[in-house]
């Protein structure tokens, strides 16, 4: 019989009900017993939803990160928030900073992505001196709660070298020297789940679809080999990415059973079945736990037969990954276009199919013949659609010359121009773009799209809260200003909905990190625009002040790395339609007077691939979009992109090859280690190292910022340093966003006076 499980499941509850309760928790309007009951409600209604399967996830459900989790349960705090101990409130202050019981402002620990993804987690710090223990009460009461649910519980957890692979050394410390402390705290752990009777537990080790160094695939052999007296049985469990030379490595660890992610692996599916030994289980993510568009299962179940026949009860079936990468359940969906619905499995109907593939291969096709018929017809549909192909949009791109991916100048001589026309001061101030969301502005989105306010209605209420953002702007005396952004619900899903080629939901919300959500939107067909975007709004925002005001606009890799995206096409050609989009919109723009045009492209990194060998050909075409997008412009205009919470040291070269006059880029909470890349790198533009973490709810001091500033000044010639946040400031409330901005202002100013006292 082929088993059935998952790696993991959304969090936030269908209708965000994590959201809403951490909000209110951090905001004092909750007590701690009203979270832990939204997070019990959530456990069981999720357990529920996954009953049918064979083993069901436990430990999945994070407040905030499942690797701030595992920094908790091993005991691994950042020295400086090691003396409030392992309550919630610690929890939270190690994710977005705070304030400790004596009145100490501590910040927030790194944040980055995980693998190529838009998932955020919470970077594990190490130092010569950590040490580890083991905190299980949580986890345990999880796996109680799911066997009382009836629930077959197995218990998440990231593995040990994973765990050391993904987090960062802060004193120079060898992480691998950190195993013999680390390791007995696993070994404990094993023990304790056999304690309670766990018969399987999964163990993440994405780390090894990554670039291992033989040192490290060495300290795989070395601590599993430790670990495989431990009584339980251990699933390794690898995803986003096939094996490759560390096949052979996965294979021969002596665990119980090897997840691989067969959507991404497919063609090392094969050789896993040949290599393993017989009676290791072998579990298969057939479905794509990444991606929105549901399984051919008919394609699946011919591919899949064959094994089932060699491998009965040892095969397993899964998604490729944890459903927390889609939405929870396509069932809400129901104002969304009805042959686009036809094509979508969320995380709720990527079960089912896993339960179609199941009975089919245990059972017979017949006894789940209709639901193969109705999916064979989804297939159809959505191969030869109309809807999806645009002979003009492909025939446009096709025709995409080198002539349209350059400046006329080098940025040498385009600054000198810049500088002319704007007159800036040294140092000059700006923020990344949005402004606080307020409630306000919620109600009148809401109210807009609901009908109970007309065009004329909204389009006042969004000039008004255009008018006070630049009027306090003016007011912190910042030098480049912005229109605040009141009319955009969030940076992808605003323009995707005015670009053809779309389809949107209503709650397709997917946990970005935190409390933070995003409702990607679903490319399904070739793109391009009918008619300018933002133009209405930069133009009434510039005819309230005499500073410039920023066009801001989301680029093209970004739109496309933010999206659930086609995968009948490559994504570079889906991206190369997009550049050609968002180029027309520059083009408006700057016809309407707009001289200073931000496009952008924050997940210019997240779509690298995870293989270094793999990554030219994608930053080659990366890079490519992107300068169409930018380059048809004057050299006048001044061409910005922004950049956040990613590792850009590797790829400033790409970087430099955008030529952008300016790039505004996440720094505050890496400590400025991006500045590193400079002793070996010139970078020949702009450049904003963001000084205000505007993902922590504390506002940095003057002193704070004027050190980051002089760390990075003694770096970056001051003629080509910009002074901003490492972000928009959307989720940030304006009591917050006001003392930070006139902090980092004042910040700017001590800088021009060190300079002209230096001079």
């Amino acid at each position: 019989m082929a088993i059935t499980h998952n790696l993991g499941y959304p969090r936030i509850g269908r209708n965000r009900e994590l959201k809403t309760a951490l909000e209110r928790y951090w905001r004092g309007e909750r007590d701690r017993e009203a979270l832990e009951e939204t997070g019990r409600s959530l456990r069981q209604a999720h357990w529920k939803q996954q009953e049918r399967l064979d083993w069901q996830p436990v430990g999945d459900l994070s407040f905030y990160d499942q690797m701030l989790d595992m920094s908790f349960l091993l005991g691994n705090l950042p020295p400086r928030f090691a003396a409030d101990g392992f309550g919630l409130d610690n929890y939270f202050r190690v994710a977005r900073g705070g304030t400790t019981a004596d009145g100490t402002s501590i910040e927030a620990a790194e944040m980055t992505k995980w693998f190529d993804t838009n998932y955020h987690y919470i970077v594990p710090e190490f130092h010569r001196d950590s040490r580890f223990s083991l905190h299980t009460e949580a986890l345990l009461t999880q796996i109680e709660e799911a066997r009382s649910d009836g629930m077959q519980p197995k218990p998440v957890i990231v593995g040990p070298l994973s765990y050391l692979w993904l987090g960062k050394a802060k004193d120079g410390v060898d992480r691998l020297t950190l195993l013999d402390a680390l390791v007995p705290i696993y070994e404990e752990l094993f023990a304790r789940f056999d304690a309670a009777d766990i018969a399987w537990i999964q163990v993440d080790e994405p780390a090894l679809v990554m670039d291992l160094p033989p040192e490290w695939q060495a300290a795989f052999e070395r601590v599993y080999t430790r670990l495989a007296n431990a009584p339980v049985k251990r699933l390794l469990a690898t995803y986003f990415g096939p094996l490759r030379d560390n096949l052979h490595l996965a294979c021969r660890l002596p665990v119980d059973g090897l997840h691989l992610d067969a959507v991404r692996a497919r063609e090392e599916v094969a050789r896993i079945i040949d290599w393993l030994p017989a009676g290791k289980v072998v579990s298969l993510g057939v479905v794509d736990g990444r991606n929105i568009w549901k399984s051919d299962l008919t394609a699946l179940l011919d591919w899949l037969e064959p094994f089932h026949e060699r491998l009965k009860d040892d095969l397993w079936l899964a998604p490729s990954c944890s459903l927390l990468h889609v939405p929870m359940d396509l069932e809400a969906e129901t104002g969304l276009d009805a042959e686009i619905r036809s094509w979508l499995a969320f995380a709720r109907q990527k079960l089912e199919e896993l339960e179609i593939l199941s009975t089919a291969l245990n059972e017979g096709r017949a006894d789940v013949a209709d639901a193969l018929r109705k999916n064979a017809l989804a297939m159809e549909s959505q191969r030869w659609s109309l809807r999806v192909h645009k002979e003009a949009v492909k025939t446009r791109a096709a025709a995409v010359t080198g002539d349209l991916e350059s400046r006329g100048q080098p940025y040498r001589e385009r600054a000198a121009l810049q500088a002319s026309a704007f007159n800036l001061p040294l140092f000059p101030t700006t923020t990344i773009g949005s402004f606080p969301q307020t409630a306000e502005i919620r109600r009148t989105r809401r109210a807009y799209r609901s009908g109970q306010l007309d065009d004329g209605g909204y389009r006042l209420a969004m000039q008004t809260e255009i008018e006070h953002c630049i009027h306090e702007q003016e007011a912190l005396d910042l030098d480049v200003l912005v229109h605040g952004e009141p009319e955009r619900n969030d940076m992808v899903e605003y323009f995707a909905e005015q670009l053809e080629g779309f389809a949107f939901t209503r709650n397709g919300w997917v946990q970005s990190y935190g409390s933070r959500c995003v409702k990607p939107p679903i490319l399904y067909g070739d793109v391009h625009r009918a008619e300018p975007m933002t133009v209405e709004w930069i133009r009434y925002a510039q005819s309230l002040t005499n500073k410039p005001v920023k066009g801001m606009l989301t680029g093209p890799v970004t739109l496309l790395n933010w999206s659930f995206v086609r995968v009948d096409q490559p994504r570079s050609e889906s991206c190369l339609q997009l550049a050609l989009a968002v180029r027309d919109e520059v083009l408006d723009l700057e016809r309407e007077g707009v001289s200073i045009i931000q496009i952008d492209e924050a997940a210019l990194r997240e779509g690298l691939p995870l293989r270094r060998s793999d990554w030219d050909g994608y930053l080659r075409w990366a890079v490519r979009a992107f300068r169409v997008a930018a380059n048809g412009v004057d050299d006048r205009t001044q061409i910005h992109t922004h950049m956040c919470y990613s590792e850009f040291n590797d790829i400033i070269e790409a970087i430099a090859a955008m030529d952008a006059d300016v790039v505004t880029i996440e720094t505050s909470r890496s400590a400025m280690e991006l500045l590193d890349v400079f002793e070996a790198f010139e970078y020949p533009n702009a450049i904003g190292p963001g000084i205000y973490d505007i993902h922590s709810p504390l506002v940095p001091t003057v002193e704070r910022m004027t050190e980051l500033l002089c760390q990075a000044a003694a770096r970056i010639p001051a003629e080509r340093l910009w002074v901003n946040p490492d972000c928009g400031l959307k989720t940030r409330d304006w009591n917050e966003v006001k003392p930070a901005l006139a902090n980092m202002v004042e910040a700017a100013r001590r800088l021009r006076s060190l300079q002209r006292e230096a001079a």
